[in-house]
């Protein structure tokens, strides 16, 4: 008589842009958030799929459609999925006005805020949970390269206006604040500098493995959410 197959891994999805996509990180050696955070839920037989891309944004398509409409085909309908964690805003507010963007202006709090309220509902119409992530800091961003512009104090007011809300609004089922982790605490402002990979964009090894360490796990499986 055959046994029971092992359980499947019921799978959480990290939605976002370029970090959780990783980059910055070692390449090949599987040090993105998400995958250091699949080390840690394995035990509770919960995968982590990664749906980060690179440039992504919640409102406005650019590198691959936007996040409000990829949320469906990429996390919604991976097969048993239980809840998603979506880091999203940075490009929003970093592409106006540079490179990628100069003719856009930043998105305000009501439309980012509108946005995420969209993507929440369209996940729990699918019985899906949301955690929402702050967008870490970006000081310096790029600065002499091509790609310089990401960054501004306006922009980084603005980061910090939709960090306040994403803690805040209550629109999610739970938050991480990846921005409380990873921000240096004399300039708040800017990445750690021991977490930094070096574009003053994207965290390293070592701050991917502290963003994946600072995710409560009750929170994350449930019993915490609000």
């Amino acid at each position: 008589v055959q046994r029971g197959a092992p359980r499947r891994p019921q799978p959480w999805v990290a939605v976002g842009d370029s970090i959780p996509d990783g980059n910055g990180s070692t390449p090949g050696a599987d040090h993105r958030w998400p995958d250091f955070l699949a080390q840690r839920l394995a035990p509770q037989g919960v995968a982590v799929l990664n749906a980060g891309i690179s440039g992504n944004r919640l409102l406005r398509h650019g590198m691959g459609e936007a996040g409000l409409a990829r949320l469906g085909q990429d996390a919604l309908l991976q097969p048993g999925v239980r809840s998603v964690i979506v880091l999203l805003g940075t490009n929003d507010i970093g592409w106006p006005g540079g490179p990628f963007a100069p003719g856009e202006t930043v998105p305000s709090l009501d439309e980012l805020a509108a946005g995420f309220r969209q993507l929440v509902a369209q996940a729990r119409l699918n019985g899906v949970r949301v955690v929402g992530a702050t967008v870490p800091p970006s000081e310096d961003a790029l600065k002499g390269t091509p790609l310089e512009g990401h960054y501004s104090p306006a922009k980084d007011a603005a980061r910090q206006a939709l960090n306040t809300w994403i803690r805040e609004s209550g629109a999610f089922d739970a938050v991480v604040d990846f921005d409380r982790v990873l921000r240096d605490p004399s300039r708040p402002s800017r990445l750690r500098a021991d977490y930094d990979s070096g574009d003053h964009l994207h965290p390293g090894d070592a701050g991917y493995r502290a963003m994946a360490q600072a995710v409560d796990l009750q929170v994350l499986l449930g019993s915490g959410a609000h």
